[in-house]
């Protein structure tokens, strides 16, 4: 196991190092540069070259991007061109936003499919069975900005207590509850989508393995069989599942914190996108990066700690 987690340790490096270089080298390729959207479109030369100057911009890429490296090593991603604010604090003060939107929708998505998967599948082929694959199949196929519309037009002008836009960045989160409702539910139906069909597929495919025919054999209850025996070995695959869904999610919520103008990290990196604050793109890019990656190893280390049977040697 010691083995695994190291040579993981070392993927893990070098997967980072691989997305850094080349999101930094496309960054950096984009036409126009900092300077022009700092500056605007009509900063004479001599600024755009003083500010390129103050940037180190000049440099070559290479000498840029191992300069960019080790203020990383030290903890520093570096500074905003646009927000005046080190990109550090700027990601601190919206990180646990994100991290609230997203823990509370796989959560909810989770509780939710857990029992929807398990009912399908003691109802395969029956008409709630077909209607329920219609209903994940729906959510699942619609992108999130649609789906998010659809909600704000069918529930926000329904329901005037769920506001359409998500909670402001002055107010403490958890004092605007109404605010957080849609952002929630939009990103909890498309998480949903996808748990639910892998745990039916995971909850028939235990069905048909012997022990559950020899429980079956010694008298034991459909429900028994169900929850003690198949319910346990189900979750297996979700395990995986989840730790291989992050990048999705977090993009998900990239999406769903723009379109409810939700104050997170997703909604921060939309408008440093908008006006090419390359450093905020750069260090929110690579603090995704590292959640997915040790979101993945988690996940491999969870599944060995849970069934007995995987090994990583």
């Amino acid at each position: 196991m010691r083995a695994y987690l190291i040579r993981r340790t070392l993927q893990a490096i070098v997967v980072l190092f691989g997305v850094s270089v080349l999101v930094f080298i496309l960054l950096h390729l984009l036409p126009g540069g900092p300077a022009k959207a700092v500056l605007g479109l009509r900063a004479t030369k001599p600024a755009i070259r003083a500010f390129d100057q103050r940037y180190g911009l000049l440099k070559p890429l290479p000498v840029q991007y191992l300069a960019w490296v080790g203020q990383l090593l030290h903890g520093n991603l570096g500074f905003s061109y646009k927000q005046n604010q080190s990109v550090d604090s700027l990601l601190a003060e919206d990180m646990p936003r994100t991290l609230v939107l997203v823990g509370v929708a796989t959560l909810l998505a989770l509780a939710i499919a857990i029992p929807g998967g398990i009912y399908q599948a003691a109802r395969r082929n029956k008409p709630d069975d077909y209607v329920l694959t219609g209903m994940t199949f729906l959510f699942y196929s619609m992108p999130s900005f649609f789906l998010g519309t659809i909600l704000i037009i069918l529930l926000s002008q329904a329901l005037p207590v769920l506001p359409s836009t998500g909670p402001t960045a002055i107010s403490p989160l958890f004092d605007q509850i109404p605010n957080l409702v849609l952002p929630i539910l939009t990103l909890t139906l498309v998480n949903l989508a996808l748990f639910s069909r892998y745990m039916r597929s995971s909850v028939l495919e235990n069905m048909v393995q012997d022990y559950v025919r020899t429980a079956s054999s010694k008298g034991a209850s459909r429900p028994a069989i169900l929850f003690r025996h198949v319910l346990p070995n189900a979750l297996l695959p979700i395990i995986t599942l989840v730790g291989l869904s992050l990048p999705g999610i977090l993009s998900g919520a990239l999406i769903t914190e723009s379109l409810f103008n939700y104050p997170g990290m997703g909604l921060l990196f939309w408008n440093a996108a908008q006006t090419d604050d390359f450093p905020v793109m750069l260090g929110t890019t690579i603090v995704v990066g590292v959640g997915v990656v040790v979101g993945s190893l988690l996940a491999d280390i969870l599944y060995a700690v849970f069934d007995p049977r995987v090994r990583y040697a």
